[in-house]
């Protein structure tokens, strides 16, 4: 019987930051598993060992490339990156449904403090930065 989900010995060092191949800019690194459940068809997608990273340049369709250039644009997700949207209804939280306009609500944010203090989220698979949300509130 086989195992489904190794462990590796020793994960292999990737920059932290990295530069869009498109617009030249500086991005932090995002797990091949958030990648994996952003993308549309993830069992066609190449996952190579490398380092992978999150554009959320607003004007740049890239939303997540690799260490090899390699990118993968808005249109190959099955998911809005709402920090890439000027749509008002665009998500920024996506463990609780938090949209663009209602994150000026002190009252959603105290809520979405609150979860994610008691690790009540999945930031890192739901959210395609893989990172928390709380960055992005007003």
């Amino acid at each position: 019987m086989t195992n489904c989900c190794p462990s590796s010995n020793k994960p292999q060092a990737h920059p932290k930051k990295y530069k869009c191949p498109v617009n030249g800019k500086s991005y932090s690194g995002v797990s091949s598993t958030t990648i994996i459940h952003h993308i549309n068809e993830p069992w066609n997608w190449n996952n190579k060992q490398q380092g992978y990273y999150f554009c959320n340049d607003p004007e740049c369709e890239v939303v997540y490339f690799g260490e090899d250039d390699s990118t993968i644009n808005k249109s190959s997700l099955r998911t809005e990156v709402g920090i890439k949207e000027t749509n008002p209804n665009a998500l920024i939280c996506y463990c609780f449904g938090v949209s663009k306009i209602e994150s000026s609500s002190q009252a959603i944010k105290d809520f979405v403090i609150k979860n994610t203090q008691e690790k009540i989220c999945a930031c890192t698979t739901r959210n395609p930065s893989g990172r928390c949300c709380l960055k992005d509130f007003h």
